[in-house]
């Protein structure tokens, strides 16, 4: 990685890194080896908060691309997902998670819980 690379990632480690990913990934090789990287891709956050501390699903169309385009990519970085109950069972089955330490579950009924 040469410095205008390191200098990216700094500044990318300032942004939401699932806005990142869903935004840049694919753009180039360049962005997509920074994407990569295991210090930005480690921990996800699959869901949006609003001011009254509800949680609620990443629209389909970003959840789609995760799923099918993006977690086949960064599988192996990611130690944490912070998931909701709508799109739990389809990010958790898009890819295998070799490296999960943590999971965060939100939102979460206890009928949706039996299923797994």
């Amino acid at each position: 990685m040469d410095l205008s690379d390191e200098i990216l990632l700094i500044i990318f480690e300032e942004l939401n890194n699932v806005e990142m990913l869903n935004s840049l990934m694919g753009i180039n090789r360049r962005l997509d080896k920074i994407l990569r990287d295991p210090i930005f891709s480690s921990h996800l956050t699959l869901m949006r908060s609003s001011s009254n501390g509800l949680f609620h699903p990443l629209v389909d169309i970003m959840i789609d691309r995760f799923c099918s385009q993006i977690l086949p990519q960064i599988h192996h970085n990611i130690k944490w997902l912070n998931l909701e109950s709508l799109s739990m069972e389809r990010v958790l089955l898009a890819s295998d998670y070799p490296n999960l330490c943590g999971l965060g579950l939100y939102q979460i009924n206890y009928d949706a819980t039996l299923d797994f």
